[in-house]
């Protein structure tokens, strides 16, 4: 049976190292006395502090190489030789230089470290106006903004629209050439400042080649790195099975540049019911088939399915089928944050003309509360943890290239480590065990709970999690398949501890052909049967209802995939 794997294995029992130019946050460094901190890293370790993730043992977040494994935290606590940094971040946060946002950096910048986010990507709208005006003015915000928040890893990106496809998160390590990189891959390769948004050929090809442009500024040297993530993908439908390949593949594996998609979009604070909230869908997933969109996607598709996005939420469906492929391709989770629900702020002045300055003036004090709106502040209710060799930018990036990567919603669990092992080796979320055939091979699962309130002011109780298996099968013949007949969820665990940790295994026993795992839990506040049947996924998320749909009531986590190859 034939299977490709192309990015990082990880066999080993220590898993790197930091280094000197990757200090942990003052903040999250004990060694560092309070009255040595600012007032923001002050604020910033008490909220650690108060949700028990600052101190040793658990919180700590190691990897340890033999007995108990430690949940890995969002937010660490202490300098460590070995393991991962699991840092808490936001790929796709707008600003004042969007057409239809509001906030400056600064302002997303301190909410996100406010609500425990460790990095952020700042992603404003490709448009004419952003290509020739926005992508040069942001950057003295992002810069000072970097200095505000030394805490806080801020990258600059935008929000590219895909030729022929949806929208995607584009964002490079920062450096002397960030935006002029920025700024021609905008200007050739998006489709709206192009005219290219049509699903045609020619346009799907601009897309392959604005990737391709990418890798070759990072291996020419004039940016580090470079990533994107295809935002909101079944939104409208228009990201095609064959067109999410294409972008996977466009560039060799040592230069990927496409590595995933949201698995949950932002907006979620759409879908609370009038008169309460704008009554709209969570992630204003509320469209239908277009002329654009592929024909063979179904109409459920078309919503969020507890708050995820249906190519992720249906098991043996697209993500799965991917999976199957044995290639990388990973998921995230965040704010999309535009215009916060139930924030006083307004947009500036009369004179704001977006057009002329490529930005809207400051927002100032509106007088009251607008629940007319659907976002979060980055970190309030979807974070994207990565594991990480240290605190800096590179770091970040490489592991989100290699898909060392939970979700989660309202901070439904507040760690979580993952690993498969056998003969004498074992491997973590985003690699792959390579083992002799027929070697028995266990999932080993330890979950921080909840360690306090959340955003919306209560403790969440994780309810259940599920263990979800399918075969790796090989590359597809046809290339818009978009299901994976072997997956499904092969164990669920009910959860009856509301502190502390639990443990789960699930034993795969002699593992005699290629195999991947990966984890879903939930709140058990709403779950149906899946897309598949019964047989498949016996108790998935449920369907979320366009117009009364509250974000708070319905909490899941999901991790990225583990491999399991054997030879």
């Amino acid at each position: 049976m034939g299977h490709t794997h192309e990015h990082g294995h990880h066999h080993h029992h220590a898993h790197g190292h930091q280094g000197a130019d990757a200090a942990l946050p003052a903040a999250f460094d004990t060694a560092v006395p309070d009255e040595a901190l600012t007032p923001g890293q002050r604020s910033r370790r008490s909220l650690l502090r108060r949700a028990g993730l600052l101190g040793a043992g658990l919180a700590a977040g190691s990897v340890l190489a033999e007995g108990a494994a430690a949940p890995a935290y969002a937010s660490t606590g202490g300098r460590r030789t070995n393991g991962f940094l699991w840092l808490a971040g936001d790929h796709h946060i707008h600003t004042q230089y969007s057409s239809d946002g509001k906030y400056r950096v600064r302002d997303q910048v301190r909410q996100g470290a406010a609500h425990g986010l460790d990095w952020m990507v700042i992603t404003d709208h490709g448009s004419e106006t952003h290509a020739r005006i926005g992508v040069d003015k942001v950057n003295p915000d992002i810069r000072e903004a970097r200095d505000l928040h030394e805490d806080t890893l801020v990258f600059q990106g935008l929000e590219w629209n895909i030729p022929a496809a949806e929208h995607g998160t584009v964002f490079v390590h920062p450096g002397r050439n960030e935006v002029a990189v920025l700024k021609q891959f905008e200007t050739d390769y998006d489709g709206g400042v192009k005219g290219a948004g049509d699903s045609t050929p020619a346009n799907e090809a601009l897309a392959v080649a604005g990737l391709n442009f990418l890798a070759q500024q990072v291996e020419r040297r004039k940016v580090k790195d470079a990533l994107m993530l295809a935002n909101h993908p079944a939104r409208r439908g228009v990201d095609s099975p064959h067109e999410i390949r294409g972008w996977r593949d466009a560039t060799a594996p040592g230069r990927r540049i496409a590595v995933g998609f949201e698995g949950a979009p932002g907006h979620q604070a759409a879908g609370l019911a009038t008169p309460l909230g704008m009554g709209r869908a969570r992630g204003i997933y509320d469209n239908g088939p277009s002329a654009n969109s592929f024909a063979g996607y179904p109409l459920e598709s078309y919503r969020t399915w507890g708050g995820f996005d249906w190519m992720t939420a249906t098991v043996g469906g697209l993500w799965d089928s991917l999976l199957a492929e044995g290639k990388p391709w990973w998921i995230t989770a965040n704010s999309d944050s535009h215009q916060v629900y139930t924030d006083t702020a307004v947009r500036g002045g009369p004179d704001s003309d977006f057009t002329a300055n490529g930005r809207h003036t400051d927002p100032v004090h509106g007088g009251k509360i607008d629940t007319t709106q659907g976002d979060y502040w980055p970190g309030q209710y979807s974070r994207t943890h990565v594991g990480s060799d240290g605190f800096s930018y590179a770091a970040v990036m490489d592991g989100i290239r290699a898909g060392r990567i939970w979700v989660d919603h309202g901070q439904l669990i507040s760690g979580l480590d993952a690993r498969v092992s056998g003969g004498g080796r074992w491997a973590t979320l985003g690699g792959a065990l390579h083992v002799r055939k027929g070697t028995r091979v266990t999932l080993t699962v330890d979950l921080g709970l909840a360690g306090g309130p959340n955003w919306a002011g209560f403790v969440p109780k994780l309810a259940r999690v599920d263990v979800i298996q399918g075969d790796v099968t090989g590359a597809v013949l046809d290339r818009d398949t978009f299901t994976a007949p072997t997956a499904r969820v092969a164990k669920s665990y009910e959860v009856n501890k509301s502190a502390g940790t639990v443990r789960l295994t699930y034993d795969l026993g002699a593992v005699d052909r290629p195999v991947y795992v990966r984890l879903r839990g939930t709140d058990g506040n709403r779950s149906a049967v899946g897309l598949m049947g019964a047989a498949v996924d016996p108790a998935g998320p449920a369907v979320d209802v366009v117009g009364d749909a509250d974000p708070w009531k319905d909490l899941w986590f999901y991790s990225n995939p583990v491999w399991v190859l054997p030879s």
